[in-house]
């Protein structure tokens, strides 16, 4: 039986900047820009009592909490502190699978050091993230990624939860739906549609059912709800695409200030294309409108992208293609390669480009 650890730093931004700010400490706070298209990074758990949450507008953040403190964020101190983590997980054993700064998977079912238990380990593993950097984290430890996640989460902040396999069926039956990985907020309530509220009554749906509602994730949705993922902990991934995106201060009306932008993003889609050394022959245009409505645009050529000369004609080509203009304005405009080594297209992961004022 396999041993997976899932480990979470809590409210991990915010958190760094509380623990290098006294003055910050037991305060509503949020990391972000704060500008009218501002968004919330990580919200402390003072802040989160009144309803501010990741992912969230600055602006709504601050009119549902009037006392919230915006904190610019400081990436590469995050970066630094997330390494530091990464280095303790790797005296227990080298599967390690970051999913972000401030989380990963460790299979330890043969670890470094030889503990027995896979909770000893992630007490150890707790307890030295808060001896070097007075911070707290929160482990699940299960016999599966996806048991491993959703008990990460179960006692937060500074929890540990373990779900042991013969308690597993039981503790996925009582599970609200949204706990389970992969339903977001439009597939919980087309699953709520089907009477679906708990891991049980969505163990009582048929393979054939889930997959006519929910296609390639109606098996994994029945394979959660019976405690199945085989999924291994994998410590090398290999790049799919490589892409930026960025939101605009002002909605983009005119071509001339369209092309402006779009010539500024292929410069950063290129030199991330060199940082990384991805290679890849499909371009993907993303664009975003200001009701939020959201199209893709897609070319393949025969050749690696990799130059200017090669890239902004296929991205002009791409935009000219969307239809755009004073009643229809532009808040985001997104570039990305994919298609590496002649695979069947696969749209990027976006990644957010920093903007100008964000220093």
């Amino acid at each position: 039986m396999r041993k997976i650890i899932h480990v979470d730093m809590d409210q991990f931004f915010a958190a760094v900047e509380q623990r290098d700010c006294p003055e910050l400490r037991g305060k509503p706070i949020a990391v972000g820009f704060d500008a009218e298209r501002g968004v919330v990074s990580t919200a402390s758990y003072e802040a989160r009592r009144f309803g501010v949450h990741s992912a969230q507008s600055i602006v709504v953040a601050k009119r549902l909490c009037p006392q919230l403190i915006i904190v610019a964020p400081h990436f590469e101190k995050y970066k630094e502190v997330s390494q530091q983590i990464r280095a303790i997980f790797h005296d227990y054993t080298d599967l390690v699978e970051p999913l972000s700064l401030d989380e990963a998977f460790l299979d330890v079912s043969e670890n470094k050091k030889g503990i027995a238990l896979a909770v000893d380990i992630a007490k150890e593993i707790k307890q030295r993230i808060l001896e070097q950097t007075q911070l707290t984290a929160s482990a699940g430890v299960s016999y599966c990624k996806f048991l491993a996640k959703v008990a990460s989460d179960f006692r937060k902040p500074n929890g540990l939860c373990v779900v042991h396999p013969d308690r597993a069926q039981a503790f996925i039956d009582r599970l609200d739906v949204t706990r389970i990985w992969g339903v977001g907020k439009k597939t919980a309530e087309r699953m709520h549609r089907m009477g679906v509220f708990t891991g049980a009554d969505l163990r009582k749906q048929s393979l054939l059912r889930l997959t006519q509602e929910f296609g390639k994730m109606g098996q994994v949705f029945y394979d959660f709800a019976r405690g199945i993922d085989p999924r291994p902990v994998v410590s090398e991934w290999e790049r799919k695409s490589c892409s930026c995106e960025r939101t605009f201060m002002t909605d983009l009306t005119t071509e001339e200030v369209v092309m402006t932008e779009l010539d500024s993003t292929v410069a950063e889609l290129i030199r991330r294309l060199e940082r990384t050394k991805f290679e890849g022959q499909t371009l993907t245009l993303k664009v975003k409108f200001a009701d939020f409505q959201q199209i893709t645009r897609s070319i393949t050529v025969g050749h690696i992208l990799h130059t200017q000369e090669q890239i902004l004609p296929l991205a002009k080509q791409l935009m000219s293609e969307v239809d755009y203009g004073m009643f229809r304005p532009i808040r985001l405009l997104g570039l990305g390669v994919s298609n590496h080594h002649d695979e069947r297209v696969k749209l990027p992961e976006w990644i957010q480009l920093k903007l100008p004022f964000e220093d």
